[in-house]
């Protein structure tokens, strides 16, 4: 399915600084996460707290989004069946499942490695768009973009100390299951890419945000966790979780709809960078390492190889269209 156009969003320029901007919300989600969890008294073993917390931000996030989308005239209500299914299923995948592994993996590992280990998601998008859409294929320059990126990611996972360099320090609960998160994530992105071309995206993120948000909520109660300690500084960090949520995915689904998934996922390498560095300035961690700078400048890299590659030309119009119709 071709995407439509639009002038302004299709616009290079434009779509470099929003999406930019989008990754900075993104960035500064680590150390803010990691601080809720501070400030509201969550242990990292208490996974259902975690997942109310997770709950309450995505959840006032969409049902905010809901009501700006109402007071703005569009139509959020009456959607019809289906794309109620498509909106929910949308919710679930991207909302609840990625955020249950996002959160437990964040609790067992650093900001800055969370971060990085993130813009796996990049290549996951960037992969699956190779199939799935004709005019997205993946490329030399594309496959060299990742392949560098991908050197990054493992990079910080050497072993301390020149004795450590085949020494990967990972581990499921931690690293893991932030890799899980971010192929969910691409999965869903690309999946919501396909649905936004018969919604209005912003209705469609408020919407899938509030469903998600609300499983998240009901699985976490039900495994009895819960929420204290509210404060002014809790509850405004929560607030500023709520509202970066609904900016960036809106702002993202907006890009996805117009542009190719892979221009626009590649820029989730900056991620990383935007995350280790907010994570040095407000958790203390170190960004010094050598794996940490290294890593760094091979996933910039490889956005910028990403980015200068082409659509990348069909492989075949038959196989092609029966990948699209599966979008």
């Amino acid at each position: 399915m071709p995407s439509p156009k639009h002038p302004f969003l299709a616009d290079r320029k434009v779509v470099f600084l929003l999406a930019l901007f989008c990754c900075l919300l993104w960035g500064s989600s680590f150390p803010a996460i990691k601080n809720g969890y501070a400030l509201f008294g969550i242990a990292p073993a208490d996974v259902a707290s975690k997942l109310v917390f997770a709950g309450w931000r995505f959840a006032i996030a969409g049902l905010s989004l809901v009501a700006y989308a109402a007071l703005s005239g569009k139509p959020v209500r009456g959607l019809g069946a289906r794309a109620w299914g498509q909106i929910a299923l949308l919710g679930l995948a991207q909302t609840t499942l990625q955020y249950v592994f996002f959160y437990i993996g964040l609790a067992h590992t650093t900001g800055v490695k969370g971060s990085i280990m993130n813009a796996t998601g990049t290549f996951f998008s960037v992969l699956m768009a190779h199939f799935l859409y004709r005019n997205d294929r993946l490329s030399y320059g594309k496959a060299v973009g990742c392949a560098v990126g991908f050197a990054g990611v493992m990079v910080v996972n050497l072993g301390n100390g020149l004795g450590g360099l085949l020494e990967l320090d990972f581990t499921l609960l931690g690293e893991g299951f932030v890799v899980i998160a971010a192929f969910v994530l691409a999965a869903a992105s690309i999946y919501g890419k396909r649905i936004s071309q018969g919604l209005d995206p912003i209705v469609m993120t408020g919407w899938q945000l509030a469903i998600g948000g609300a499983a998240l909520l009901a699985a976490g109660y039900a495994m009895g966790g819960g929420l204290a300690g509210f404060t002014l500084a809790s509850s405004a960090l929560l607030a500023y979780l709520a509202l970066l949520s609904s900016l960036a995915i809106s702002i993202w689904s907006l890009l996805l709809k117009y542009n190719r998934v892979s221009l626009v996922t590649a820029f989730n390498f900056m991620v990383p960078v935007f995350g280790a560095l907010l994570s040095a300035v407000f958790l203390g961690e170190s960004i010094l390492e050598w794996r940490n700078g290294l890593a760094l400048v091979l996933v910039c890299y490889g956005i910028w190889r990403v980015t200068q590659a082409g659509p990348g030309a069909p492989s075949g119009a038959g196989i092609g269209a029966k990948a699209t119709a599966r979008t």
